[in-house]
């Protein structure tokens, strides 16, 4: 038996900062990590994807370099190796960077391999049991494989094994229209694959507003991607090389599918129920408003809590714990003001309350909504697609939420998400002075239309 101050359960994008904070404030900590340290942002995330992102704009705006008076000579090809290199070099310095941090840290002990729990104070690792006082989970999340018929027997990809890929698909479907399928799906259409969203639902990006997933259906749309919504009773089957798919009564035919239909907590081989901590229905670890569990002294971060699907708010979750543990403070995950984007080009920045949460509310409501035609700079840039949206309590000159579907607009919406946290009514911030030429310079003038609604 080792017995520590706190065991860290998982090194994804609060372990790793709570197990140093901890570790730097004296306690002795243990931080348990099956395989990659940095959690799915760093390894199958944030930033493998978003680097794949780039390389697929850069590929757009050579598609479109005429449209700006460049000349190229002769056709431009993706190397799909080279691309899939690229992000993993992200990745893997990523990873090295935050195993040099660690290692360098006193108090604080790395052990590689699986935690079970054997009660509420001790989890073994490779036959070794370690004890502490306070365990903190921090185990992450994986995608979720639905149990459609033949899907297990053919070739599927995932958000995760798609990043490995070096050639490009002839035809890939995605099943599955939320944010994940959606920035796979315009990516590869850019690097040039035919590709296909399959939707159960009646809309794409369905937590959105309806004119926001109309208008995002239709930038994806505009660059060839189809689109089918409304398609159920899914089956798979291998046709010779490809893969047929039989999706609302038609059938296509694929060199690659990729299932993106939402993401599985990691709590499953944990043995949480020799700890007595409590599980949802679909496996996530019920936590109160500071995070601790059901049984005192322990304590579940990031994606497995099912608080927040999100690098910046498993991070958020990790000052949280830290700023109670240590700083004396009393913070609570109600406080938190959500934010998020959705990275498809044009990107949507989204903050607080959409327009349909707003008026389930029954609260009198100020809307707003400018095209981003009317922008300046996205005039400049030749990127006009998409609009702005800012929803305000009329009483109180609240800002309850905003969207900016746009160029920029995962970094314009940063401006009025500060506000919300700064409690600044839209009265003031309409009275703002923003630069030109910017996104952002168009937020005191979507102010300035609010209407009643």
């Amino acid at each position: 038996m080792r017995s520590f101050d706190a065991i860290v359960i998982g090194a994804g994008q609060a372990g790793p900062f709570l197990a140093a904070r901890l570790a730097e404030a004296g306690r002795k900590v243990a931080l348990v990590e099956r395989k990659f340290l940095g959690g799915t942002c760093v390894n199958a995330g944030c930033m493998p994807t978003k680097t794949l992102v780039a390389s697929a704009h850069a590929a757009r705006m050579v598609q479109r370099a005429a449209e700006f008076g460049i000349v190229t000579q002769g056709a431009s090809s993706v190397d799909m190796a080279k691309v899939r290199d690229r992000a993993a070099s992200v990745t893997h310095n990523a990873r090295q960077g935050l195993e040099d941090w660690l290692g360098g840290i006193d108090n604080l002990t790395l052990l590689r391999g699986q935690a079970r729990f054997e009660d509420a104070r001790t989890v073994i690792v490779n036959g070794e049991r370690l004890q502490a006082p306070q365990i903190y989970i921090n185990v992450g999340a994986r995608p979720t494989i639905p149990d459609y018929p033949g899907l297990a027997d053919i070739p599927y990809l995932t958000s995760t094994s798609i990043l490995q890929l070096d050639t490009l698909p002839r035809h890939l479907v995605i099943v599955g229209g939320s944010y994940i399928g959606l920035e796979f799906a315009q990516m590869y259409r850019r690097f040039g694959a035919q590709v296909t969203v399959i939707e159960r639902g009646e809309r794409i990006a369905s937590r959105e507003d309806a004119d926001i997933s109309d208008a995002i259906a239709g930038i994806l749309s505009a660059e060839g991607i189809d689109i089918r919504t409304g398609t159920g009773d899914l089956r798979f089957a291998t046709d010779g090389a490809d893969i047929e798919i039989v999706a609302g009564g038609e059938t296509l035919y694929a060199s690659h599918v990729l299932v993106a239909t939402g993401r599985t907590p990691n709590t499953d081989d944990l043995e949480l129920e020799a700890a007595g901590v409590t599980c949802d229905a679909r496996g996530y670890i019920t936590v109160d408003d500071r995070l601790q569990t059901n049984v005192k002294g322990l304590w579940a971060l990031g994606d497995c809590n099912g608080r927040g699907a999100f690098t910046h708010t498993s991070y958020n979750d990790f000052e949280i714990a830290a700023a109670n543990l240590l700083d004396g403070e009393d913070r609570k995950v109600s406080d938190r003001i959500l934010g998020y984007a959705l990275y498809i080009d044009p990107p949507l920045g989204r903050v607080g309350m959409s327009e349909r949460a707003a008026r389930a509310s029954g609260r009198p409501l100020l809307v707003s909504v400018r095209p981003m035609s009317a922008v300046g700079r996205a005039v400049e840039k030749d990127e006009t697609q998409g609009f702005m949206k800012l929803v305000a309590d009329a009483s109180s000159g609240q800002i309850l939420g905003a969207a900016i579907l746009g160029t920029g607009g995962d970094e314009a919406i940063h401006g009025i998400l500060d506000a919300m946290n700064a409690k600044t009514s839209h009265h003031a911030l309409k009275w703002a002075v923003p630069i030109h030429p910017t996104v952002s310079e168009q937020v005191p003038t979507l102010i300035g239309g609010l209407q009643p609604v």
